[in-house]
């Protein structure tokens, strides 16, 4: 959802964006003293940033003067910064990794929909929070979650339940993926793909995949792109699908919180960022982006990434965890598993 006008006051920004910018510089400074100390930086700068937020975060809950300037640097800050990165991203990139991956892309997250549906319901999880479960879980986290609950007519409390865990359990995967990946000796391509099917969201994806090099980034942030266009479809197959749920339920008592069902606005579908990504890599790859202004843009993406990552950070309530329920954690828990096996399977298969 947008920033409302009146948070958009650079009055009313300017605290957290300076507190996220802070906590942004430290996460770069620790890294450097990781190179000076150690010749290279184990945890990169997008971590550390998210770490010290969360740190923060959970020593000290920001009053409200602070949140207008965190929710700017983790929405339009971020948003920016992936439109930059994509000036780093050329057609032979999106080639290198394959007509074959590209395909299976589309194949496992359908499979994961319905899989992580079935460990949902299994769980004894209504459909609709099985459906925003699975959702978020193969698709992107929260935005997702956000798209789909108004197509499938989800009550206030179904949304809440299915996002609570996005933000700590996302944190965890980017912290543990590096390790995974240092652990199966993967090549860079591979591991940014891993990244970018497992990871809830974009930024999380960058973080996951920077310890893997530049590559890694690149085909993470593309195979999560991937998985965010399929948004749409997804949809309007749920607006489908779900029309028999409402013919059954047209003799029963809509629950007093329920989202009206509407479909999604178009930004939710596919967001300016991803269009604006899309249309940077077009530009890269046709050369009309000047070889002197590369090195300066992915410069300045770096910078608002890690930002980013700082509100990330600052964002992160632990507590928001043991609110969601036991059956909606274990079926998060095992539907990612699940995701993150076939996704190296395939993967694997690929010869990536």
């Amino acid at each position: 959802m947008a920033l409302a006008l009146v948070d958009n006051h650079p009055a009313r920004i300017l605290p957290g964006l300076a507190l996220c910018a802070v906590v942004a510089a430290a996460g770069h400074a620790l890294a450097e003293l990781e190179l000076m100390l150690a010749g290279r930086a184990w945890i990169e700068a997008l971590v550390l940033a998210i770490l010290i937020g969360a740190a923060i975060r959970t020593a000290w809950v920001p009053p409200g003067r602070w949140k207008p300037g965190i929710d700017f640097s983790a929405k339009l800050v971020l948003e920016i910064a992936v439109v930059l990165l994509g000036a780093s991203v050329s057609a032979a990139t999106i080639l290198s990794a394959g007509w074959p991956l590209l395909l299976s892309i589309l194949a496992i997250v359908a499979g994961a929909i319905l899989l992580s549906f079935a460990i949902g319901r299994l769980f004894g999880l209504s459909k609709r929070l099985a459906v925003l479960v699975a959702c978020g879980n193969s698709i992107c986290g929260n935005s997702a979650i956000a798209a789909v609950a108004p197509v499938i007519g989800a009550d206030s409390d179904e949304v809440a339940s299915s996002i609570a865990f996005t933000a700590v359990l996302g944190v965890i995967v980017v912290l543990i993926l590096p390790l995974i990946g240092a652990i199966l000796h993967m090549t860079d391509i591979a591991f940014g793909a891993l990244a970018g099917l497992t990871v809830y969201a974009v930024p999380q994806v960058i973080a996951a995949a920077a310890p893997a090099g530049a590559k890694a980034v690149q085909i993470g942030t593309l195979v999560k792109l991937i998985r965010v266009l399929m948004l749409g479809p997804v949809c309007l197959t749920l607006s489908i699908v779900t029309a028999r749920w409402r013919e059954k339920a047209e003799d029963s008592p809509a629950p007093a919180t329920a989202v009206r069902r509407k479909w999604p606005a178009p930004h939710q579908l596919v967001p300016w960022f991803i269009i604006g990504f899309l249309v940077m890599v077009a530009l890269r790859s046709a050369n009309l982006i000047p070889a002197w202004a590369l090195a300066p843009i992915g410069s300045m993406a770096t910078v608002f990434t890690v930002i980013a990552m700082a509100a990330l950070g600052l964002g992160v309530d632990i507590r928001t965890v043991s609110r969601a329920g036991g059956p909606v954690i274990v079926t998060v828990i095992l539907s990612l598993l699940a995701l993150g096996t076939v996704s190296y399977a395939v993967i694997s298969l690929l010869g990536l």
